[in-house]
C-alpha cells in the first residue's frame, strides 16, 4: 500500500468513531448483494452531499451484465448530481423518481413515459416522506437507505456532508443502511442543525427566532442494527456549472434593487434587509451581484442553496450569516470553499429541508424570497416546472414554500426566452399558464427586464393591467392588452367579470407557436 493511500484509510477509519461498528466496513463491491430488482432506495443529498460510489458500482454492475435487470424507485432530498440521475437514466435503472432533478439525460427519460416521476413543495414532500406516503405499496418503508456521511460519532449518529436533505426521514423508514464515508472532504461536524421525524400531535415548534438559531443537533441519529455497510467513498464534490448574468438579468436586478431601496425609504424594511432567499440561474446571481455594489449592509441569507454568489458576498463584507439546505458550487466555488473553509463555514448552517422550507420559520423571519419561473400570466398565476403544459423542466422544488410564505413574494423572468423561428422570443407573459405552480394569491411582485410590477393589495383586473403595462416584452404589449379588453367585454356582457378570459381564445398563443414557430397572433379571432 503506497503512502497516500495508508494516509487516506487512515483518514477513513478516524472518520468512525464508533468502534462497535467497524465491523460493518467492507469494500464497496461487496454491497451490491443487498440490493434487488424493484427495490425502494433512498439517497441523501440535495444538489450535493449524495452517495457517489455505491450508485457508481451499481451502474457498472448493470452495464456490464444487462442494461433493465435492475431497476429503482429513488426517493431524495431533491436534485442530485448528474453523476446518478443521468447515468441511472439512460441506463433504464429508475423505476420511481422523487422529487426533483436536473439532469438532461432524466428528464429526457421522464418527458419520454420511461419514469415515474412526481414533485411537490420540498417541506411538504420531506413532511410526507417521513409520514411513509410515497412508499405506500412498500409498507410505507424504504428497503435500503444510501447516505454520504462526513463522519459518525461515538454513539452511530451519522454527520452529513454538504447537505442534510431528508437524511433524518430516510434513516426512520429504511430497513437497512449503507454509509458512504467521504473522507476526500473535511470533517463537517458542527456545520449542521438535525432534527428527527415526529408525527402529529407530537410536532414540536421551530422555535427559530433568527438566521444563527439552533434548534436542533450536529448529528443524525441512527440505530446500528439498520447499517449493514459502511464503506470508503474519496470523492471530489460535483461540480455544478454557473453562467454569468446577461444584459436582461443585470436589468431585473437592477429593478429589483431599487424596489428594496423604496421599501427601506418608505419604513416597510429595515435598512440590512430581510433574510434573503434566491433560487438559482443567472438572474438570481445577477441579484446578487446587485447587491454587492448596493449600500446595503449586513444581510443575512435563509435560503435552499448556497451558490458562488454567497462566497462573493462573504467576502464583500456585506453578508453575516447563511442557513441553506445544500451547497451547490462550481468547480472553482468548490475550490473556494475547500481552501477557505473556516471563513466561510463559521458562519453557514446547514439544516434539513423540513427546517428551511418550512412555513413557520419563513414565516416568523420575513423572507424576501427571489424565484424564477417559466412564465406568468396577467393575473400572476406562476408557472415553474413544464412547459407548454405537458413537458417537464426540473419540478416546482421549494420554490412554493418560499412564494406562498414570504414577506416579499418575487418572481423574476425575462419578458421573453429565445426562439429560432422568432427575433423577439417566446413571451414570458401570458393571457392564462399553462400549468400553476404558484397562485396569484401567493404573488406580491413580478419582475421582468422590462419593469416591476408591485401586485400588492390590487385587484384582479388591476394586477393584469399592471403586469402587461410593467412587464410585457413591447412586442407582446398591444397583442396581450387586446386580450384582455376583449375579455372584460365579454366577460361583462355575461356578468362574470372578475377574472376576465375567453377561454376559447386563451391559448391561441401557444397554438400559434406550435403552427408557425412564433406566439405572435395576427388577431384574436
Amino acid at each position: 500500500m503506497n503512502q497516500l493511500a495508508v494516509k487516506q484509510e487512515s483518514e477513513f477509519l478516524k472518520r468512525i468513531r464508533n468502534p462497535a461498528l467497524f465491523g460493518k466496513i467492507m469494500e464497496a463491491e461487496d454491497t451490491l448483494q443487498f440490493f434487488k430488482d424493484g427495490m425502494y432506495l433512498g439517497f441523501s443529498g440535495f444538489a450535493e452531499g449524495h452517495p457517489k460510489t455505491v450508485p457508481a458500482l451499481l451502474a457498472d454492475h448493470v452495464e456490464k451484465h444487462g442494461i433493465g435487470k435492475m431497476k429503482f424507485n429513488v426517493y431524495t432530498g431533491a436534485s442530485i448530481g448528474t453523476d446518478v440521475d443521468d447515468r441511472w437514466a439512460k441506463l433504464g435503472m429508475l423505476g420511481r423518481r422523487w422529487p426533483h432533478q436536473q439532469g438532461n439525460a432524466i428528464r429526457k427519460a421522464i418527458n419520454a413515459g420511461e419514469i415515474a416521476y412526481g414533485d411537490r413543495y420540498l417541506s411538504m414532500y420531506a413532511q410526507d416522506f417521513g409520514y411513509g406516503y410515497y412508499t405506500l405499496d412498500n409498507g410505507g418503508k424504504i428497503d435500503i437507505g444510501i447516505i454520504e456521511a462526513s463522519c459518525i460519532t461515538e454513539d452511530g449518529s451519522i454527520v452529513p456532508t454538504l447537505a442534510v436533505g431528508i437524511i433524518a426521514e430516510i434513516v426512520e423508514r429504511a430497513d437497512k443502511i449503507i454509509i458512504e464515508i467521504n473522507s476526500k472532504i473535511p470533517s463537517l461536524e458542527g456545520l449542521h442543525d438535525c432534527v428527527g421525524v415526529t408525527l402529529p400531535p407530537n410536532k414540536q415548534v421551530y422555535n427559530i427566532l433568527s438566521v444563527k438559531d439552533r434548534i436542533g443537533t450536529t448529528s443524525i441519529p441512527c440505530n446500528p442494527d439498520k447499517i449493514v455497510a459502511i464503506v470508503e467513498s474519496y470523492r471530489d464534490p460535483v461540480g455544478r456549472p454557473l453562467g454569468a448574468p446577461d444584459g436582461n438579468s443585470v436589468l431585473i436586478a437592477n429593478h429589483i434593487i431599487d424596489f428594496l431601496q423604496f421599501e427601506v425609504k418608505q419604513g416597510r424594511l429595515p435598512k440590512n434587509l430581510l433574510p434573503l432567499q434566491s433560487g438559482v440561474g443567472s438572474i438570481a446571481n445577477a441579484v446578487i451581484g446587485g447587491l454587492l455594489t448596493s449600500p446595503f449592509e449586513n444581510l443575512n441569507v435563509w435560503t435552499e442553496v448556497f451558490q458562488d454568489n454567497l462566497l462573493d458576498m462573504f467576502d464583500s463584507g456585506k453578508l453575516d450569516y447563511v442557513t441553506t439546505a445544500s451547497f451547490s458550487l462550481s468547480d472553482n466555488g468548490i475550490k473556494r470553499l475547500l481552501a477557505n473553509w473556516e471563513k466561510y463555514t463559521s458562519r453557514t448552517l446547514l439544516r434539513p429541508i423540513q427546517i428551511t422550507n418550512h412555513a413557520e420559520p419563513v414565516r416568523r423571519l420575513g423572507l424576501i424570497s427571489m424565484n424564477t419561473p417559466v412564465e406568468f400570466d396577467i393575473y400572476a398565476h406562476v408557472n415553474s416546472s413544464i412547459v407548454n403544459g405537458s413537458r417537464l423542466l426540473n419540478g416546482v422544488g421549494g420554490s412554493g414554500d418560499f412564494m406562498r410564505n414570504a414577506y416579499l413574494s418575487i418572481m423574476h423572468t425575462p419578458s421573453t426566452r429565445p426562439s429560432q423561428a422568432d427575433l423577439h422570443g417566446i413571451s414570458c407573459v401570458v393571457p392564462m399558464v399553462t400549468h400553476v405552480d404558484h397562485t396569484e394569491h401567493d404573488m406580491d411582485v413580478l419582475v421582468t427586464e422590462q419593469g416591476l410590477a408591485d401586485l400588492r393589495g390590487l385587484s384582479p383586473r388591476e394586477r393584469a393591467l399592471r403586469i402587461i403595462d410593467q412587464c410585457a416584452h413591447p412586442e407582446y404589449k398591444p397583442l396581450l392588452q387586446d386580450y384582455f379588453h376583449r375579455a372584460l367585454k365579454e366577460c361583462l356582457a355575461s356578468n362574470s367579470a372578475h377574472e376576465p378570459h375567453m377561454l376559447h381564445k386563451v391559448f391561441k398563443m401557444y397554438r400559434n407557436l406550435e403552427e408557425k414557430g412564433t406566439m405572435k397572433l395576427e388577431n384574436w379571432d
